[in-house]
C-alpha cells in the first residue's frame, strides 16, 4: 500500500467555522449542566454517544430541526468565560489539525442579550480571539455574519459594527442561515458598507439551493469568497466565472453530506470544482453537530475522491491564498506546505 503523509501536519487555513458550532461536545455538556439547560434528547444522545445527530436540512422542517439543535447549544454560552473557553478550544483543535490561520464566523447579536449588548458582546469575542491567538500561536481573525432570517436593517447595523472593529481583528462580513429565505439583493446595502470599510465579502450561497444562489452572491453582494458554493458545479459557465475571478469556495464536505445536500461523500463535487480551477478552502462548518473537524475534510478528499498528496497540498495552498492572512503569514504557511510535500511519507 502506498504510504501517504499525515494531513493533520499539512499547514492550511480554516475559513469556514461557525462560532457555536466549533464547540467540543464535552464542553457543551458541561455548560448545559452548569446552567441547568435541558438539551434536546437527540442532541444529548449524540454528544454522549460520540456520533453526530442525524440531520437532513434539504426541506424546511429538517432545517428547523437543525436550527433547534444549534440554538440549544448557543443558549449554553452565557458569560465571558464561556466565550473565552470556546475560542481557546477552537484554536487548540485547529492547531491539532494543522491549521495556521483561522477565521471564525460569528453573529454577535446571538450573544448580546447575555453579555451586556451588541458592542459588549463584540468586544468580549474579539478579546477572546486576541488572547487565544497570543497564547496558542494560531493566527485568528473574525468574520461577522448577518442572518438571512432577520431584517436587512439588522445586517446594516452589523456591517457598521464590523467596520468599526477592523483594527481589532474583524476581516470579513458574511451572510448565513437558510439561503431559501431572504434574497441576497436585500442585503446589498449591508455588504456595500462592509466592502467600503475594507472587509472581504463572504456570504453563504450554493448549498441548499442551486447555482442561482451563487450568482446572486456574486452579482448582488460582490462576493470575494463564497460560503459553500458547491452547487456551482451544476453550471459549467458559473464554474468558469468562479475560476476566472479566482473566487474561493469554502467547501465543507462533511456538512454537505450530514445536511443531505449530497447523499454520500463521493457525491460532493470536489473533483469538478478542482478540475475547473475553482479555488477551494475546505472547512468543518459546525463540527459540534457534524462530528468532523478540519483535517477530516482533507482525509475525505483523499479517501473518497482520490486526491493525491500533491493535490491535497494544492488545496491547502488555495485555502491560504483565499484567506485574509497578512503576507508574512501566508508566506510562512505556503513554505510549510512545500516542506510537507517534500518530506518522505511516514
Amino acid at each position: 500500500m502506498e504510504r501517504v503523509r499525515d494531513v493533520s501536519e499539512l499547514p492550511k487555513a480554516h475559513l469556514h467555522l461557525h462560532f457555536t458550532g466549533s464547540m467540543r461536545p464535552a464542553t457543551l455538556l458541561e455548560l448545559a449542566d452548569k446552567y441547568g439547560v435541558r438539551l434536546p434528547e437527540a442532541l444529548t444522545e449524540a454528544l454522549t454517544g460520540g456520533e453526530p445527530p442525524r440531520l437532513r436540512a434539504t426541506d424546511e422542517r429538517g432545517w428547523f430541526r437543525f436550527q433547534r439543535l444549534y440554538d440549544a447549544a448557543r443558549s449554553c454560552i452565557r458569560a465571558p468565560e464561556d466565550i473565552q473557553r470556546l475560542v481557546r478550544e477552537a484554536a487548540e483543535e485547529d492547531i491539532r489539525d494543522g491549521s495556521g490561520w483561522l477565521e471564525i464566523q460569528v453573529d454577535p447579536t446571538s450573544y448580546a442579550p447575555r453579555l451586556g449588548g451588541l458592542i459588549a458582546a463584540m468586544e468580549v469575542i474579539l478579546d477572546a480571539v486576541d488572547t487565544a491567538g497570543r497564547e496558542t500561536g494560531l493566527g485568528m481573525r473574525v468574520l461577522v455574519a448577518a442572518n438571512r432570517m432577520k431584517h436587512p436593517l439588522d445586517a446594516r447595523t452589523l456591517a457598521r459594527l464590523a467596520v468599526r472593529y477592523t483594527d481589532r481583528g474583524v476581516v470579513g462580513f458574511g451572510l448565513s442561515n437558510d439561503e431559501r429565505r431572504g434574497m441576497a439583493r436585500d442585503f446589498d446595502r449591508a455588504f456595500h458598507i462592509a466592502r467600503e470599510g475594507g472587509l472581504l465579502s463572504a456570504p453563504h450561497g450554493g448549498e441548499l439551493t442551486g447555482p442561482a444562489s451563487v450568482r446572486d452572491c456574486l452579482d448582488d453582494l460582490h462576493a470575494s469568497r463564497i460560503g459553500h458554493g458547491v452547487r456551482a458545479a451544476e453550471d459549467p459557465r458559473l464554474l468558469q466565472r468562479l475560476a476566472d475571478r479566482q473566487i474561493t469556495c469554502e467547501v465543507c464536505p462533511t456538512s454537505n453530506v450530514a445536511l443531505g445536500v449530497y447523499e454520500k461523500p463521493e457525491d460532493v463535487p470536489l473533483r469538478t470544482l478542482f478540475a475547473a480551477g475553482v479555488p477551494m478552502a475546505l472547512g468543518a462548518d459546525d463540527p459540534l453537530l457534524f462530528g468532523a473537524r478540519l483535517a477530516a475534510q482533507y482525509e475525505l478528499a483523499r479517501r473518497h475522491h482520490g486526491f493525491t498528496d500533491r493535490e491535497l497540498a494544492e488545496l491547502a495552498r488555495q485555502s491560504i491564498r483565499g484567506s485574509a492572512a497578512p503576507e508574512d503569514v501566508r508566506t510562512k504557511l505556503l513554505a510549510g506546505v512545500d516542506d510537507w510535500l517534500a518530506a518522505d511519507p511516514a
